[in-house]
């Protein structure tokens, strides 16, 4: 299955501090670049699971014994390593949103370039798909997806336009989509608008953000103290997320204090967000908008 180069390769990996008889986690394993890098890095005695939900991708299964690829979504990570027989792991990395080989499938309908059936799943197995949420989703909801995941100023507008043309005939492609919102975009900014369309639809359909949420609290979990995260985002909503857990150790509100008044926050930054050069910009179009945040796992005091 041809997929595209990793983004930020060396940086990402290099951020887990690779222990060679340690246990990691990737989450999003894809194309397998960064697995094949991790496992680079690992002794005999190493160990590296990968989640990935997208049936595609386990065509790009590792052959190696130290190697365990999981077909689930990775908002399983604690119930599998579990069941696996693993309480603690010394690194996780995520590559968060959407693959290069999904973006260039016609059929799986999350590119703008193509004409293709309303679908958008990362796994197929998801009963709700694109065109669930355009046809049967209350102009209400269908607001709130397009203003909260698309950050787009005409979603009420936009959200009653869908409706209105849904009937009698359903909206069934994203050329019929992109139709019916032609009005609010003009020619020079139609690709940015309908990116965000997309990724609104996109967000609901496979439920990222919860699903970023409950990974990031399991990862704080089974991460030992001394391990390290490792996340790509690609849209503000990602990196905020990523961006409040390690500085806060929750999403919302002010961090726990101890004893003297001091923060208890179990992640503690490593370096400055990283993004990706000139060099790798121009040779992987698909970094642009790639931020890296890496963080340890620090010991906190029982009380």
């Amino acid at each position: 299955m041809d997929y595209h180069n990793a983004v930020l390769l060396e940086q990402t990996v290099a951020g887990l501090a690779i222990k060679p008889d340690g246990v990691y986690v990737d989450v999003t394993f894809g194309g397998g670049g960064h697995s094949r890098e991790i496992l680079k890095h690992l002794g005999p005695n190493g160990k590296l699971f990968a989640f990935d939900q997208d049936e595609d991708a386990w065509e790009n299964r590792i052959d190696d014994e130290r190697f365990m690829l999981v077909p689930h979504n990775f908002r399983h990570l604690k119930r599998f390593l579990r069941f696996h027989g693993i309480t603690e792991v010394d690194g996780i990395l995520a590559d968060l949103g959407v693959s290069s080989h999904q973006f260039d499938v016609a059929e799986r309908g999350f590119s703008t370039r193509f004409d293709a059936p309303l679908d958008m799943r990362m796994s197929k197995s998801n009963s709700k798909s694109a065109y669930t949420v355009i046809n049967e989703y209350e102009e209400k909801a269908l607001k709130h997806i397009l203003l909260e995941y698309g950050e787009l100023k005409s979603a009420p507008v936009m959200a009653r336009t869908i409706v209105h043309h849904r009937n009698p005939n359903p909206i069934a492609t994203t050329e019929r989509l992109k139709e019916v919102l032609r009005p609010f975009y003009p020619a020079h900014k139609s690709h940015k608008i309908l990116a965000q369309v997309y990724q609104a639809i996109r967000i609901e359909v496979n439920e990222e953000i919860d699903v970023l949420r409950e990974m990031l609290e399991q990862a704080v979990d089974v991460l030992k103290p001394g391990g390290r995260l490792s996340v790509i985002s690609y849209h503000s909503l990602e990196d905020r997320l990523v961006k409040r857990l390690i500085k806060n150790g929750q999403f919302e509100g002010e961090p726990e204090r101890d004893f003297f008044g001091n923060f208890q926050v179990p992640l503690k930054a490593i370096g400055k967000l990283i993004v990706p050069d000139q060099a790798e910009l121009e040779a992987n179009s698909r970094s642009r908008s790639a931020k890296l945040r890496i963080a340890e796992k620090v010991q906190i005091a029982k009380k």
